[in-house]
């Protein structure tokens, strides 16, 4: 009786194990910088981030002025990561000197990484995360376009997720910003 009490309780111990693994936080995540440098998130500790994927031939790159606003406004509580992307309508065919010259000829001073997949086959490991309600323990989500934006707070938490289409300077992200 004892040795059968006994395997009940690790068994119930080792699955309990097992669900706290499996949400994970987005500080155990790494992503590689458009200058080939490794970009720890954990570097976002106590700021919200704003992550976003982008691309350099789309209709919605103009964006990229209201990010870099944004960030500058915001540069002491909030970083704006920028992910340049494919997936969507051939819209970043680049390089990553390509998109280098990019950021260069807009004056971006945002984190910008190198060009990843985030959907698909190929999807980055942070927008599996984004994305998987069983890895971020908030929402699933699916990114439909190029300049979708996901709102991480201060502690790490996905609390949210902006259109492609809606502007950062949208009642729903000025709220988020004032939150404390």
């Amino acid at each position: 009786m004892k040795k059968r009490v006994f395997f009940i309780l690790l068994s119930v111990m080792a699955a309990g194990i097992a669900s706290a693994q499996t949400t994970k936080s987005i500080y155990d995540y790494k992503l590689t910088d458009i200058n080939g440098k490794t970009y720890d998130m954990s570097e976002l500790k106590g700021k919200k981030a704003l992550i976003v994927n982008t691309a350099s031939h789309c209709s919605l790159t103009p964006q990229v002025k209201e990010m870099e606003k944004l960030y500058k406004d915001f540069r002491d509580n909030l970083v704006i990561i920028a992910v340049p992307s494919n997936d969507f309508g051939n819209q970043e065919p680049g390089s990553n000197e390509e998109i280098k010259s990019f950021v260069k000829e807009n004056d971006l001073t945002f984190p910008v990484m190198e060009k990843t997949s985030v959907t698909g086959d190929n999807e980055n490991p942070l927008y599996q995360w984004l994305t998987q309600k069983d890895l971020n323990g908030t929402m699933d989500t699916k990114v439909n376009w190029n300049y979708q934006k996901y709102m991480i707070d201060e502690n790490g938490k996905l609390v949210g997720v902006v259109e492609a289409k809606e502007s950062l300077d949208s009642d729903k992200v000025k709220a988020w910003l004032e939150e404390k």
